[in-house]
Order: C-alpha cells, then sequence, then structure tokens
C-alpha cells in the first residue's frame, strides 16, 4: 500500500518538468559562460567597455546577456571563426612540422613532373631548381 502511494507523490509531468528546468539551467549557463568568453577575448573592446559589459551582466544577467547576443552577436561569430581557422592554421604548420620537409629529391621530381606536364616552362624550372639545390 505504501508503495501504491508513493508513486503519486511525483506525478510523470513534476519529473518532466524538473528535467525541463534542469536542461534550461544548463543552457543558461553555458550561454553566459560563452558570453563572458567572447567578452574577455574580444580584441575591439577596451578594458572599459569590457567592465561597463561585465556589470551590466552580473547585474541584470537575462537582459544584459540578450543585449549583448543582440548588439555583439555578429562579432561572437567572428571571433569564433577567427579562433578556429587560427587554431587550423597552428594544427597545420604542427603536422608539417612533426611529418619533416621535403626532401630536394622530392622537390626536384614534382618540378620535373610538373615541367613535362608543361605547367612551368623550362626557364621556370632551371631557376626552381636553382634555389632547391642552393
Amino acid at each position: 500500500m505504501l508503495l501504491a502511494s508513493s508513486s503519486y507523490s511525483y506525478p510523470l509531468l513534476g519529473a518532466f518538468w524538473t528535467i525541463l528546468m534542469i536542461f534550461l539551467w544548463v543552457i543558461w549557463f553555458w550561454i553566459l559562460i560563452t558570453v563572458f568568453i567572447d567578452l574577455f577575448r574580444s580584441h575591439d573592446l577596451s578594458g572599459w567597455a569590457k567592465a561597463l559589459w561585465f556589470i551590466f551582466i552580473l547585474l541584470l544577467p537575462l537582459i544584459g546577456v540578450l543585449v549583448y547576443l543582440i548588439a555583439r552577436g555578429g562579432k561572437m561569430h567572428e571571433h569564433a571563426a577567427k579562433d578556429a581557422q587560427l587554431q587550423e592554421q597552428q594544427f597545420r604548420k604542427y603536422v608539417q612540422e612533426a611529418a619533416g620537409s621535403e626532401s630536394s629529391a622530392d622537390q626536384l621530381s614534382k618540378l620535373a613532373d610538373l615541367r613535362d606536364r608543361g605547367v612551368i616552362t623550362a626557364d621556370e624550372f632551371e631557376s626552381q631548381k636553382a634555389k632547391i639545390l642552393a
């Protein structure tokens, strides 16, 4: 009897409501952290502007975040894209350094292939060959 009565103390709709509230809290903290990260990584804002945005978001969190997203949402995307591009360049540079550079024989064979296909002239081949062998 006790087990049957306890099942009605927390109905299914209450469980869904609790899950929804937890989901919204996680999203809220995610957005808040994303805004603060963008705010402090932004190179186009001065220190005073960052401080004012920080105080505004701290005192009126919901309104502050919404205003920040409306006012600087495009800049957030630009900053994220620029950071991703910089990371990709650094990764490619690291991979090239780790893999090592091509030998001069490999470079010469590529040049010869380009010359044979008619992509470069014989004079260009000779000048590039001189650079490689120098």
